[in-house]
């Protein structure tokens, strides 16, 4: 499902947008983190512990959001005041939580750590990560025209 450009693309970007589906139809839109499954096509993203406006991680909005509708949108762009290096990456699929007592949560704890020297001292491994199987991949590439 993810080319190898794709996952050049997931690899150099520092940042993505996750949306997800309110319970009112609304789409929610987060910054995130992310690491990507080495075989699989599937996404990583922490619930870190940077200030929330909830301290229960599956209190949050995009929690309660997937647990209602699993799916989803990620969203990384490459901006450049170049307008001919402008390029975008969408992956739709489906999310779910990822708790620590789950097989392969340490692994990617570590992974997210080693991209995200910040998260170092934030408590990952107590904290469940939401997986996002990704099954369609769009992109769009001023180049590529």
């Amino acid at each position: 499902m993810l080319t190898e450009d794709d996952r050049s693309a997931l690899a150099d970007a520092r940042r993505a947008v996750l949306a997800t589906i309110a319970p009112d139809g609304h789409p929610r839109l987060v910054p995130i983190c992310l690491v990507v499954d080495p075989v699989r096509p599937v996404l990583y993203t922490p619930l870190d512990d940077k200030p929330k406006s909830v301290d229960d991680p599956s209190t949050l909005a995009r929690v309660r959001d997937i647990a209602g509708d699993d799916r989803v949108s990620v969203l990384v762009d490459r901006w450049d005041e170049d307008w001919t290096r402008l390029a975008w990456l969408r992956l739709d699929g489906r999310a779910s939580l990822l708790e620590p007592t789950e097989a392969g949560h340490p692994g990617i704890v570590a992974a997210l750590r080693a991209r995200y020297p910040q998260y170092a001292t934030h408590r990952l491994e107590d904290r469940p990560l939401i997986a996002i199987a990704v099954e369609r991949a769009t992109r769009w590439s001023a180049a590529d025209r």
